[in-house]
């Protein structure tokens, strides 16, 4: 992107809204503006709601963390979204996932799994990102692993994650400190 999206965002001079928003997202589990917040300020009724799902779609789904940022992991890598990549692959290899399966699936392939919930997981997104369906035997298969919460709060945690991606991507946003890209940009248009 040859120059920024989004205007410049002056806390001195935000709106009691906008306020509002900034200490709910400073003083919640995340504690920083890293990811699509920034741009969420510019339109806080949407950036409240949006950030109480993401906090439960990341903090609370059921799922353990490793599985949860596996399902973010293969988000970010279907719409080739830099900033959720760069910020979820540390916290994902820290919770456990693999970073030879991390890999393959930035490089878009099929990975090889040790674990058989990571499998149902990549299984699940993938087959939804793609094919915009699930087949009847991940289903079933995820229904038997996770229980149907757990299922609902799944395809939440994608679709949340999926918002998170176009956000970063139609404004161009990087991660703090990200010096590389971990997926090519496409040529301009």
């Amino acid at each position: 992107m040859s120059q920024p999206r989004l205007p410049a965002f002056d806390a001195a001079h935000a709106t009691p809204d906008q306020k509002a928003l900034l200490d709910d997202i400073l003083s919640g589990p995340r504690g920083n503006l890293n990811g699509p917040f920034v741009s969420w300020i510019h339109s806080p009724e949407f950036g409240q709601l949006a950030q109480k799902l993401g906090a439960y779609c990341r903090y609370e789904t059921g799922l353990p963390l490793r599985l949860s940022e596996l399902a973010i992991l293969v988000t970010a890598q279907q719409w080739q979204s830099q900033a959720e990549w760069y910020i979820h692959l540390p916290i994902a290899i820290d919770a456990g996932l693999s970073a030879d399966v991390a890999e393959q699936i930035r490089q878009g392939q099929t990975p090889v799994f040790a674990l058989e919930d990571e499998r149902v997981i990549w299984s699940f997104a993938t087959e939804l990102g793609r094919r915009k369906r699930v087949t009847d035997a991940t289903y079933a298969r995820a229904l038997e692993l996770f229980g149907i919460k757990v299922v609902v709060n799944l395809i939440g945690l994608l679709g949340y994650y999926a918002l998170v991606a176009m956000t970063l991507n139609v404004f161009g946003m990087r991660a703090e400190g990200q010096a590389s890209l971990p997926f090519p940009e496409p040529p301009p248009v």
